[in-house]
């Protein structure tokens, strides 16, 4: 029986949000942003564990109420791609390789459960790791000190959203081969393709948004009432 674990990394400190703490610990409908991020998997019945991989200096987790038996916590690391690893670090000594581990932003808070279980499902049939994503709609435009260059074919062009999903030890020996041959790692899809896989992408939905800035946040608290109300 397949088993599945969820990592977290939380140890960005979110610079274009110009808030006075990470964006994670903004608050969003009475709670906060990282709070909800976390809570969908706290909640859903075929995680085993999740991993939040969090700043050693980071002040602000102590304040929260984010308790649970599923959950356990990480060192971070400088950049995403060494929190990521830490995370895998931490949970080989709970999961084996060959259990699936998925990996999500801690910015994107408005994952429903749904698209976890048709990640799950599209990729379990297939045996193969994945990452939920969107096909990209916007007209693209190549620019050069803002002077439009070009218009870019977006045929076969997808947005990379998160969760992302992989074989635990899989990803784990990608993401430090990635680092060894100083390849720039921008998610785990990325790592795994460095090393020769061809992950499988999967539509999911498009209020998976990531906080990145101030009016992300009320689009967010838009899309969290509406799922509320649909549940």
């Amino acid at each position: 029986m397949n088993q599945y674990w969820v990592v977290i990394p939380a140890a960005g400190v979110g610079a274009r949000m110009q808030a006075d703490r990470p964006k994670q610990y903004l608050s969003l409908l009475d709670t906060t942003v990282i709070e909800h991020s976390a809570n969908v998997f706290l909640t859903h019945p075929r995680m085993r564990g999740v991993v939040l991989v969090l700043s050693p200096e980071d002040s602000y987790w102590p304040g929260l109420a984010l308790n649970h038996e599923k959950l356990s916590i990480a060192r971070g690391g400088e950049e995403r791609c060494h929190s990521v690893l830490n995370g895998l670090e931490f949970l080989s000594s709970l999961a084996d390789d060959s259990d699936w581990v998925l990996v999500h932003d801690a910015a994107r808070p408005c994952l429903q459960s749904s698209d976890i279980d048709k990640l799950i499902e599209q990729t379990a049939e297939r045996q193969q790791g994945g990452l939920l994503g969107l096909p990209v709609a916007d007209t693209l435009k190549f620019c050069q000190q803002q002077k439009v260059k070009k218009t870019i074919d977006r045929t076969g062009l997808w947005r990379a959203l998160t969760p992302q999903i992989f074989r635990l030890g899989e990803l784990k020996q990608a993401l430090q081969q990635a680092l060894a041959d100083e390849y720039l790692v921008t998610d785990e899809a990325s790592a795994m393709e460095h090393a020769g896989h061809e992950p499988l992408m999967v539509e999911g939905r498009a209020d998976n948004i990531k906080i990145t800035h101030p009016q992300d946040l009320v689009l967010a608290s838009i899309f969290l009432r509406q799922a509320k109300e649909q549940a």
